[in-house]
């Protein structure tokens, strides 16, 4: 893993100071290589609109941005003091023209979202609704519409890699019934990547 960071490319000013940002305030942000990944899939999409469930401090939105620039991004996060510091991050970056945040709970906010559509949906906010997630955001998707999971290894809970005995066990089998819900879909091609702390691509057929 170490070998997988040392080829990264260098971090922009931006991003070293919402990663401190993350680490001084002890709010969790995506992991390097998984977001590499994300960006990459971006790139490759060239997606005109993004939804994002789970904005923290606007990190990862940013992020996608980075990788098209084109691109308009919805992203939607619960908790206030995080919709503030998201709202602040952006605007310093001049990049609210291109970002939307809803500041509420996505199980809610995504039930308004009847006539939009969107191209990729990035899924990171409370695991244990992973499900239901992406049971709202089915009718919201562009034909070929690409949608991404992350944390679905969950620190190696979700694999048995930890402790049986850890406070999250729970958890750990809500996402692992995510993980083989999701693989048994017939409308999507899902692929679970072992990198950062677990990535699920589906492909809407």
């Amino acid at each position: 893993m170490e070998y997988l960071k040392s080829t990264l490319p260098a971090k922009k000013s931006w991003e070293k100071k919402l990663e401190q940002q993350a680490v001084n305030d002890n709010i969790p942000i995506m992991e390097a290589e998984s977001m590499m990944l994300v960006k990459q899939l971006i790139r490759l999409k060239q997606p005109a609109s993004i939804l994002e469930i789970g904005t923290a401090i606007g990190y990862s939105a940013l992020e996608m941005l980075d990788a098209y620039p084109q691109a308009n991004i919805v992203t939607i996060e619960r908790d206030g003091e995080r919709y503030k510091q998201a709202l602040e991050n952006i605007q310093a970056q001049q990049k609210e023209g291109n970002i939307r945040i809803f500041h509420g709970d996505a199980l809610e906010i995504l039930t308004e979202f009847k006539e939009n559509r969107f191209d990729v949906i990035f899924i990171d906010a409370a695991k244990g609704q992973y499900k239901r997630f992406f049971e709202l955001v089915q009718p919201l998707l562009h034909d070929e519409a690409l949608i991404i999971s992350d944390n679905v290894l969950f620190k190696g809970y979700v694999a048995g890699v930890a402790d049986s005995n850890s406070r999250y066990k729970k958890l750990a089998k809500k996402i692992q019934h995510y993980n083989t819900w999701l693989t048994e879909r017939t409308e999507y091609d899902t692929s679970i990547v072992p990198i950062g702390d677990g990535v699920a691509i589906s492909i809407k057929r």
